[in-house]
């Protein structure tokens, strides 16, 4: 295959070791600087320049996007999905792993264990946060921070208002999380490559430090995960729409506790911990994806008119349960259902055998006013525009 990596980093370990791999196993791969490609959107066809010139086909790219280019470099690799080119990582996927609280909201909501969170702007919202998330000491996250920059450990509730004071009045947004003293300055990385975890590795802090990062001081010790760490992992890759991640993970007394999945992990680390050629398995995964590459399915989806993706939740009352989707009806109202999810179970790509139960979410494509008709809370009917009032802005107080 012909591979591109998009790094800024051309010598760093990380992106020496992913071209060495790739060239050991007789890919043509070349490293391109990610901001000096130019967008063209004035052809018939979407396509890429690259230092002033238009870019030569690729079978795959790997990105490794900054966090300081994050905007322009996803702009990039969505540039690539639309030429159907392949990439582990899509751009919605990076985007949503770099913002640590869209991450957090993406991965709650499929069940995944996360430290207890909370986000609050205003200064009398972050006392009953901080009782929230079970009192002090807390942890305080900047949104943007990497590799343990911008971690602080508040041990009172006092010293943590302070602190979050400070940050808000520089413009910056915070993550207020439990202090989950048992993991006791160790995490877990695992590294993620398609469906499965490669290598994984413990991360310690250097004595007093809580902060476990190798920028900070910390040593790793390779490790095997139990199977419910692996899962964890894979699936919270999974959820962010990554097929190359770092994920890490603290060991509470309640099992693993996900922190952070990475779109860009480091190899050094990890490599030198476990003796694994991870970046071998990477390439190794994409060259096997390549001719497959992934898509915007609500994207391409939705183009017809009438037509979108929607999830539907079985009531108690719909009159579904019990019944398989054969019997279900669902196709003669021409819906499909794509996946169906029990809980944290996943069954993809749904058989007609499958019995429906009370609380599974259907992910489904189909008539829109088809499926709105399913959803007994609101109106069936399509609603009239009504004339704008004579007075549309009333007298009232703001609360």
């Amino acid at each position: 295959m012909k591979l591109a990596i998009l790094s800024r980093a051309p010598q760093s370990y990380s992106t020496q070791r992913l071209r060495t791999a790739a060239a050991q196993r007789g890919h043509r791969v070349k490293v391109l600087n990610t901001l000096r490609f130019a967008i063209d959107l004035s052809g018939e066809e979407p396509d890429l320049w690259f230092r002033g010139r238009p870019l030569s086909d690729y079978d795959a790219i790997l990105p490794r996007i900054g966090n300081s280019i994050t905007y322009f470099g996803t702009a990039v690799v969505r540039q690539f999905e639309q030429m159907d080119v392949y990439t582990p990582n899509t751009a919605n996927g990076i985007a949503n792993a770099r913002d640590k609280l869209r991450a957090n909201q993406i991965l709650s909501r499929h069940n995944i264990a996360l430290p207890a969170t909370a986000f609050v702007r205003n200064r009398a919202d972050v006392r009953p946060a901080i009782e929230r998330v079970g009192g002090a000491p807390v942890v305080i996250k900047l949104l943007e921070g990497t590799q343990g920059i911008g971690v602080i450990l508040a041990p009172q509730v006092k010293v943590a208002e302070a602190i979050i004071e400070t940050l808000h009045s520089t413009k910056q947004n915070v993550l207020i999380q439990k202090f989950i003293a048992e993991s006791r300055g160790r995490d877990i990385r695992a590294l993620v490559v398609g469906d499965r975890v490669v290598a994984a590795m413990r991360r310690v802090a250097n004595g007093d430090e809580f902060r476990s990062n190798v920028h900070r001081g910390g040593t790793v010790e390779p490790v095997t995960l139990d199977p419910e760490f692996e899962a964890t992992a894979v699936r919270s890759a999974q959820i962010m729409g990554l097929r190359v991640a770092g994920v890490d993970m603290l060991e509470s007394d309640d099992g693993p506790l996900v922190m952070e999945v990475n779109s860009s992990p480091g190899l050094q680390g990890i490599e030198t911990a476990t003796k694994l050629d991870v970046a071998g398995a990477i390439i190794d995964y994409i060259a096997n994806q390549v001719g497959f590459p992934e898509i915007d399915v609500r994207q391409r989806l939705t183009v017809s008119t009438g037509y979108g993706v929607a999830e539907l939740l079985v009531h108690a009352d719909a009159g579904l349960v019990g019944q398989s989707l054969g019997e279900s009806g669902l196709w003669e109202r021409d819906i499909t259902v794509l996946t169906v999810h029990r809980g944290a179970t996943v069954i993809p790509n749904p058989r007609k055998g499958v019995v429906l139960e009370v609380g599974d979410r259907l992910l489904c494509f189909g008539k829109l006013e088809e499926m709105r008709s399913m959803i007994p809370e609101r109106r069936r009917r399509r609603q009239r525009v009504r004339r704008l009032p004579q007075e549309p802005i009333a007298d009232a107080p703001i609360g």
